[in-house]
């Protein structure tokens, strides 16, 4: 597309600002330009700055809602106890044949951490000091070995984080790792778009563009080419989570194995939330399919709704944790990207104005789309839940410190980490820190059982900082 085209284009559709440098920039910066440009699809985009920018879209909350089924963390009748043995064993075989794949969705920065870098690469080890990827690298490397098996991993990146991503990796030797097993794709972006409708300019050869939510994961695996690879290395179930939360199970057998047994499209972890206005998603029921309603679009009626036993009717709260089959991905993004709703979140985005100065709001200017992963729940034809212990499998790593912070994160892993050593017979004696590498241990039984063949039966001359690896 020559110069004329892409000011007739521009013109059509307002947006005719995003080359007013044109004659400022260099050959190379003129194609990046062009290139951003002609990946829009300005009709779209027309309709989404009607919907989601000159007005602020009303959240429809189904009037029907009614608070969604989860197995719970501990079965409560003796059909269920054996259902659970059961699941546990069918998703051990699932992972033994190598029908599992793990998704980290890991495009963020560490900005909020006061971190320079990939969020994955931020050290969260209590003791070790190790980055976030390496718990998950180990993690699936032990799994492996539980197993005798190979478990791919696909790591979804964003234009802004790729490349140091890759060079992370690179650094480290995969952890140790197959390198031939872990998938690097970037996630799609979206232009922001500026208050009065128009596209902004981060600089004068470049649009503002910005990652387009967990939920373009989807259409990014077919785009990427990974969901072609599953397909010929038999992958059927992938095991998703979010890089922030080094607590995840990697691959779970009794989250794996329900999923299959109840035969689900897409299945998720809940977690019991500690309020009615804690800060998670809450699982609902709407028109018999599974939903997720935010915590601040959920009417405070519901949200402080209470059952006869005084518990929350909304009880069941979202960490962001899936079991997703890649034959419901195949089928959502088989004629195009799948249906996701939008959402609008409101931000300051830096831009060049029309002199070319570089301005740093101070306050919002702009809005950014992003879709979620869960609007694909309502899509799925079956759908599970399964409760979760937060102190066993939620550590959130956003902020530095207080609530969900790399501080309290790591608090979290040097109390699960000693439960475990407590749980089997480990004397803790006076450690303040402990911490057990993933690729020794990923359960209570690895634990119990590393203990047994190392003779480790107190940490009392360990000192006060322990490491077992």
């Amino acid at each position: 597309m020559d110069f004329a085209q892409l000011k007739q284009l521009l013109e059509k559709h307002g947006q005719q600002q995003l080359i007013a440098f044109w004659n400022e920039i260099s050959e190379d910066e003129r194609e990046n330009l062009a290139s951003q440009i002609q990946k829009i699809d300005f009709n779209r985009i027309d309709e989404l700055i009607k919907e989601y920018v000159l007005k602020k879209p009303e959240t429809d909350i189904p009037d029907d809602l009614t608070p969604a089924p989860f197995f719970p963390l501990i079965p409560d009748n003796e059909g269920l106890k054996s259902y659970y043995e059961v699941a546990k064993q069918t998703g051990a075989d699932i992972i033994r044949q190598g029908k599992v794949a793990c998704l980290t969705v890991a495009g963020g920065q560490g900005t909020r951490l006061g971190f320079d870098g990939p969020k994955g690469t931020y050290p969260i080890g209590p003791v070790s000091g190790k980055s976030l990827f390496a718990y998950f690298a180990e993690g699936i490397a032990r799994n492996q070995e539980k197993y005798s098996t190979r478990i791919p991993w696909y790591i979804m990146t964003s234009v802004v984080n790729n490349a140091q991503t890759v060079e992370f990796f690179e650094q480290n030797n995969y952890f140790g790792l197959d390198k031939q097993q872990v998938f690097f794709f970037v996630q799609g972006t979206m232009p922001a778009v500026g208050y009065d409708g128009k596209i902004l300019l981060a600089s004068k050869s470049s649009l503002a563009l910005s990652p387009d939510g967990h939920g373009g994961t989807l259409w990014a695996l077919r785009q990427s080419g990974a969901l072609d690879k599953m397909k010929n290395e038999g992958t059927q179930f992938l095991s998703y989570f979010q890089v922030d939360n080094p607590l995840v199970a990697v691959v779970d057998p009794l989250f794996i194995g329900l999923h299959a047994l109840e035969k689900s499209q897409m299945s998720a972890i809940m977690l019991p939330k500690t309020g009615p206005f804690e800060k998670l998603g809450n699982f609902c029921v709407s028109k018999n399919r599974t939903c997720i309603i935010e915590y601040s679009d959920l009417p405070e009626s519901l949200a402080e709704s209470r059952n006869p036993d005084g518990s929350l009717k909304f009880l069941a709260g979202s960490p962001a944790i899936h079991v997703i089959s890649t034959s419901f991905i195949e089928k959502l993004t088989d004629n195009g990207k799948p249906a996701l709703p939008w959402h609008r979140a409101d931000k300051k985005v830096p831009f060049v104005d029309s002199n070319g100065a570089l301005i740093k709001p101070e306050t919002p200017n702009a809005v950014k789309l992003e879709s979620f992963i869960f609007d694909a729940l309502p899509l799925a034809e079956k759908t599970m839940i399964l409760e979760a212990d937060r102190n066993e499998s939620f550590g959130p790593t956003k902020n530095a410190t207080g609530v969900d912070s790399a501080e309290s994160c790591r608090e979290m892993l040097i109390a699960r980490d000693k439960r475990r050593l407590k749980a089997a017979n480990v004397d803790i004696a006076n450690a303040e820190k402990v911490e057990i590498a993933p690729r020794i241990a990923v359960c209570d039984e690895d634990v119990e059982e590393y203990c047994r063949k190392n003779n480790i039966s107190s940490l009392a001359n360990m000192g006060r900082e322990v490491y077992l690896k």
